[in-house]
């Protein structure tokens, strides 16, 4: 796997990915993810564990330069205040309904509802982003990926989170796709598997189909958080694998 190797403190991990123990105790866990390297998290439905991340992130030295929070709804100002509050850089949002991939003009109306978020945003210093699943790949404009269609589309400050697997789980050369969107993917998400919607068939990245070599080529400045939404052994011993897979370390 050429050219792989990583720096620790160019790591996060997704709070998803533990989101049963993040459920049981916020403190231990983020003192379980400091004590295995982390340096970085990104927190998901930011409003529900804002309190807690207040007094944890500090405690066990952890940063959280992006988050995936709700911006398009109701409480997207809400979201925008309290990750400022957090001193987190990108807030990002994490899913809209796949209806409204279907056409191109719901594509534009989605960038245009993203560069509205984008405005109020930098009202707080921050900046917003986007992250895809796999239909967002499976969707067709002119020939292209539905997420290049809407990457036209944004402001040149809303950026990129890129799901790699779910990227390829749509049907994408996922190299290839990240070297055409360029420097508007600032993140991208890092676990493994067969390629299947099966979340229980998400393996260890590095233990699966993803071509994770060329990946971290075609987006060396990304920031690299390790990510899985199940699997079918422990998520824990998932994500220690696949730090050690990013800091160019093998495990028999």
């Amino acid at each position: 796997m050429p050219n792989a190797t990583t720096n620790a403190t160019d790591l996060s991990v997704q709070l998803y990915t533990v989101r049963a123990a993040l459920d049981d105790d916020v403190d231990r866990t983020l003192a379980t993810l400091a004590e295995i390297g982390f340096r970085n998290v990104e927190p998901f439905d930011l409003l529900t564990y804002r309190d807690a991340l207040r007094v944890a992130l500090p405690r066990h030295g952890l940063s959280a330069p992006t988050t995936h929070a709700e911006l398009l709804g109701p409480d997207g100002d809400e979201a925008l205040a309290a990750a400022a509050e957090l001193g987190i850089e990108t807030v990002v949002q994490p899913w809209v309904e796949p209806e409204r991939w279907a056409t191109a003009d719901g594509i534009r109306a989605l960038a245009d509802d993203l560069n509205a978020a984008s405005v109020r945003a930098a009202g707080h210093g921050l900046r917003v982003g986007y992250h895809n699943h796999h239909f967002e790949l499976e969707a067709r404009v002119d020939g292209r990926h539905g997420l290049e269609a809407f990457a036209d589309h944004l402001a040149p400050e809303v950026v990129l989170e890129v799901d790699t697997y779910w990227a390829l789980a749509g049907g994408a050369d996922v190299p290839a796709l990240l070297g055409r969107l360029g420097s508007r993917v600032v993140a991208l998400h890092l676990k493994d598997g067969d390629g299947s919607l099966d979340t229980k068939r998400q393996v260890a990245l590095g233990h699966g189909v993803l071509p994770v070599g060329a990946i971290l080529e075609a987006a060396p400045h990304a920031l690299r958080v390790v990510e899985l939404d199940d699997t079918d052994g422990d998520l824990l011993t998932a994500i220690l694998v696949g730090r050690e897979t990013l800091l160019g370390l093998v495990r028999a």
